[in-house]
């Protein structure tokens, strides 16, 4: 139904670029700034210890200033002059590919930019009291630094191998900072775990880039995008299910979500960074900016949106039946990228909801992250819910923050949630024949969803009875942070009430246009009244639950056995399983069996060569033993033989 917008997006992504100066030609410096602090912190040593995370605060401020400076100079820009591009150098000189190191300066970009930055900068300030006595702590901030501009040189490169580049670099540290306290195994196992799964979905993007350089001769975006309408459906569908396998890896959708959860082993700064500004926004992101392709290919579009509604659903089923707190909000951050992915995959409005669902989300999901984390400091770092109840009393300042978290990811009224999730809604009625009424229903069912997990978690969490020891060895003193953590928490729960109607009301979709391309809002299937009406009832209900479940009637300490759903719900619908069935196991006993194949041809081979040889020359000096009568007896001997091949030849 998006295919008359074609020529409109083609235009946007094609456009010539022009020149980039002043903020916007210095943007490089907000991936170089923080990147150098990183060597820095690395590299100095013992020394830097006392200031080094004063050093990476001061690398992600300067990244933000000049992001907001360049964001400024695009904002007085006339709408189709918003692209602009800053040449480095020459990267790649290959014959018939010549790909510079290149940056890309447009609404897309840089709303990105100031979202990794701000909310960056806000966690980096956090950290410090956070980790203010992990003896690593330079080392934590180093890597905080790395991801940073791992993830800006990402959404500031103006090619897919630019992109790609940045790509790696946020596996990489999203692998050191989750696996940050490698001493606990099942912690470097996470972060394995992580980097592995992200790596399947790398092969993707190679693949797809390799279709471009094959079919279009360059991977850069202005060049590529050109190109794509052009092409055949069948280029165009095999670039964008590999281009969303990627995105399935780094965004954690199905079916390479299963290390998200896991992610939680790194300290609840790293998770509010992967979960809000870096790492699972990276997939959103590549799905946006490719945009032409998938509006090129029905399939591959209707596959994105596919892929987001199983994510989305199969995120709310496991953040409604787990007790750590944690992976109930990674859950949560699963389910919602899946509604970025389902946005994205309903043409150039969907994906424009997307982002603005994308940037509301990081404001909360961070808010409640940071508010996670001040709970485990209260809390002698434990993560079970079913051990707290009655925190709001104790921990006023975290209670209210992280409620105004909570009620923006439910879709309260006029709060950041509901401008932008119900957008999303919205969006998925549009269309013709079963799909939105499939799409649209699925959707309200899961706000419910949210609604009832997420009242859970705050339930179990601060109101309720106190389920915590008051005396003895075990007494837990639960108290609101310091103000390093505080400010920063109280900062984004604004965001997470008023972002929302900000953007909403100050054109944030028409910003995006130059980048995105332009489309009108297809009428849904049912008046956006009754939608947004029936959308409230289902949270509604999913809270009344909630409270009943969880507030009237006590929680109880210890998790009741519940159905087969919970139990399956528990464990990740046994997703490890899954894979360690279809995929690890079948891989192992290829590996062995290639293994002893290996040992015994290639192996025996030299191995056999190695024995033959000493034989044959023990055999050889034998015969050299320096006695005239055996030389004597081996001339005779060879004259005989002659003499009867002679003769031989003669009959």
């Amino acid at each position: 139904m998006f295919n008359s917008l074609l020529p409109i997006m083609s235009a946007a992504g094609a456009v010539d670029a022009a020149e980039a100066t002043g903020a916007a030609g210095l943007i490089w410096l907000t991936v170089a700034i923080p990147l150098i602090s990183c060597g820095i912190l690395l590299v100095a040593g013992k020394v830097a210890d006392a200031w080094g995370h004063w050093l990476g605060i001061a690398a992600s401020t300067a990244s933000f200033i000049i992001g907001l400076l360049a964001t400024i100079q695009l904002l007085g820009l006339d709408p189709a002059q918003r692209i602009l591009e800053t040449t480095l150098y020459t990267w790649v000189p290959a014959s018939g590919l010549v790909v510079d190191l290149g940056m890309r300066v447009d609404p897309l970009s840089m709303t990105f930019v100031m979202l990794v930055t701000f909310v960056g900068t806000l966690i980096h300030i956090y950290s410090v009291a956070y980790m203010a006595h992990d003896v690593a702590r330079r080392r934590f901030f180093a890597y905080l630094n790395l991801f940073v501009a791992s993830m800006l040189l990402l959404v500031l490169g103006n090619s897919y191998l630019v992109l790609f580049f940045g790509w790696e670099g946020v596996g990489l540290a999203s692998y050191l900072l989750i696996s940050f306290w490698n001493y606990n195994p099942d912690y470097a196992a996470a972060g394995k775990k992580a980097f592995v799964m992200n790596r399947i979905g790398d092969l993707g993007m190679l693949i797809a880039m390799m279709a471009m350089v094959a079919n279009f001769g360059s991977v850069k975006f202005t060049e590529v995008f050109a190109q794509v309408p052009g092409a055949s459906t069948g280029v165009a569908t095999f670039i964008g299910l590999f281009l969303l396998l990627a995105a399935c890896g780094k965004s954690a959708q199905f079916p390479l979500q299963a290390w998200l959860g896991d992610a939680m082993a790194g300290p609840t700064p790293v998770s509010a960074l992967i979960h809000a500004a870096t790492m699972v926004t990276a997939g959103v992101y590549l799905m946006v900016r490719s945009g032409v392709v998938y509006a090129t290919s029905a399939t591959a579009q209707l596959a994105v949106a596919i892929i987001g509604l199983i994510t989305l659903v199969f995120g709310a089923i496991v953040g409604a039946a787990k007790d750590d707190m944690k992976k109930v909000l990674a859950a949560s951050t699963m389910s919602q990228i899946g509604y970025m992915m389902l946005a994205a995959g309903l043409g150039p409005v969907g994906a424009a909801f997307a982002i603005f669902h994308l940037v509301t989300h990081g404001f909360f999901k961070a808010n409640m992250f940071l508010g996670a984390g001040a709970v485990m400091h209260a809390m002698d770092d434990e993560v079970n819910m079913r051990g707290f109840g009655g925190l709001g009393k104790h921990m006023k300042i975290t209670f209210y923050t992280f409620l105004a978290g909570y009620l923006a990811i439910i879709g309260f009224p006029f709060l950041s949630g509901f401008y932008s999730k119900d957008k999303i809604i919205e969006t998925a009625f549009v269309g013709e024949g079963a799909q939105p009424w499939i799409f649209g229903f699925i959707t309200v069912a899961v706000a419910g969803l949210t609604a009832f997990y997420m009242s859970r978690l705050v339930f179990m969490i601060f109101l309720g009875e106190e389920r915590w020891s008051h005396d003895g060895a075990g007494a837990k003193h639960p108290h609101d942070p310091s103000p390093l953590m505080w400010v920063p928490m109280a900062i984004l729960a604004l965001g997470s009430l008023f972002l929302g109607a900000a953007l909403n009301y100050g054109g944030f979709i028409t910003w995006l246009e130059p980048a995105i391309g332009h489309a009108e809002h297809g009428e849904p299937v049912l008046p956006i009244i009754v939608i947004t009406i029936i959308t409230l009832v289902a949270v509604a209900i999913g809270v009344a639950v909630a409270w009943m479940m969880y507030v009237k009637v006590p929680a109880p300490k210890a998790a009741p056995l519940g159905n087969a759903l919970t139990r399956a719900a528990r464990e990740d619908l046994y997703q490890d399983y899954i894979n360690d069935t279809m995929v690890v196991t079948p891989v192992m006993a290829l590996a062995s069996g290639t293994s002893t194949v290996d040992h015994a041809v290639v192996d025996g081979a030299f191995e056999g060569s190695g024995k033959l040889l000493p034989w044959f020359g023990k055999t050889i000096g034998a015969l050299q033993n320096g006695y005239v009568r055996s030389y004597a007896s081996y001339i005779v001997a060879g004259v005989i033989i002659a003499l009867i091949a002679a003769v031989a030849t003669q009959l």
